[in-house]
């Protein structure tokens, strides 16, 4: 994985956006990972990771074919529930990003179910990771609210926060 400076824009954003994850399971035990008491939604800061991580699997996996169903993904629990786990699954879709071919710009056809089953939708692979982008620091808003309730903060303030909110 190169600079994040001699990168595309998209993809040393989206880098960016995933070292916070780095930071968030480095300052976490996998009790407070797996920790799904606060409400409303009882959800752990550990499914939502995975869910995010998965999002990325999918669209690297399907680089190659051109074609990135979002409504296939790992699913896999160990990361909701292990730091390590998590971690190594974090590792291996940053530098899937590192790799990321020079087709920012080429269409890829993406899979997705936006409530009324699985449909096609045309985009480019940069709007595809900058939807990807978007959707973690939406998760992580949500992380930041689970980590409130538990009474745990991490040093960095900007956690969950978009980029073009308004700082105080």
């Amino acid at each position: 994985m190169g600079n994040l400076l001699d990168m595309n824009p998209i993809i040393s954003a989206t880098l960016q956006t995933l070292s916070k994850s780095r930071i968030l399971i480095e300052n976490l035990d996998d009790q407070i990972l797996i920790n799904a008491s606060i409400g409303p939604y009882y959800s752990s800061i550990g499914s939502h990771l995975r869910h995010i991580f998965d999002f990325y699997h999918c669209i690297i996996e399907g680089v190659k074919s051109n074609h990135v169903d979002l409504t296939c993904r790992k699913r896999d629990k160990e990361v909701e529930t292990s730091c390590l786990i998590a971690l190594e699954y974090l590792e291996n879709i940053q530098r899937g990003l590192g790799n990321y071919p020079n087709i920012l710009l080429k269409e890829v056809t993406v899979v997705d179910d936006l409530g009324l089953g699985k449909t096609e939708i045309s985009y480019t692979h940069a709007s595809l990771l900058a939807q990807a982008n978007s959707h973690a620091i939406h998760h992580y808003a949500i992380i930041n609210y689970i980590l409130h309730g538990l009474n745990v903060s991490i040093s960095d303030l900007s956690f969950g926060y978009n980029p073009t909110t308004p700082s105080l």
